[in-house]
């Protein structure tokens, strides 16, 4: 049985919530990740994901300038890392200089990627939707990468930031 609520009364049982973290370089070639909920994957074949910014966001410029993104599945270990990022603006601060952060390279595009996460994705932007207050870009997963430790996922367990593995 199911009872009429409020969009805000029902919108919070949907914890644990899967948490990704995006990185795209701003016009300078600066690095700038940034912590989301709303991801999805959109598609096999061809391999696409999809993730939605706040309109307000730093980052959407970045993904815009760079036409590419990675997305990052973070391992439980990065919980104060995903805080952090998720939690200041590029727009002031040089996230990755003010939060060390193990990264490296991507392969095939040009971003970077968190080594302790459990999985990155290299992205190619193909398109932008907007969707009322936030923007769902689209990207086609041109490569992937895969933790060579056995890592446990991170999750937004509630509200209030509460973070951990599931």
């Amino acid at each position: 049985m199911q009872k009429q609520v409020k969009f805000d009364e029902a919108i919070k049982t949907k914890y644990p919530e899967q948490v990704v973290i995006v990185i795209a370089k701003d016009k300078s070639g600066r690095a700038n990740p940034i912590t989301l909920g709303w991801t999805m994957i959109v598609s096999y074949a061809p391999p696409m994901m999809a993730v939605a910014l706040y309109k307000g966001h730093y980052s959407i410029g970045c993904i815009r300038a760079s036409r590419c993104f990675t997305l990052a599945y973070p391992s439980a270990e990065q919980a104060k890392a995903a805080l952090f990022f998720g939690s200041h603006s590029g727009r002031d601060t040089d996230k990755f200089k003010a939060f060390k952060c193990r990264t490296s390279p991507a392969k095939k595009i040009n971003s970077l990627l968190l080594s302790d996460a459990v999985a990155n994705f290299e992205c190619v932007l193909t398109k932008q939707v907007h969707a009322g207050d936030h923007i769902i870009f689209l990207g086609r997963v041109v490569c992937a990468h895969k933790s060579t430790k056995r890592r446990k996922r991170l999750y937004t367990l509630g509200p209030g930031y509460k973070l951990g593995a599931v």
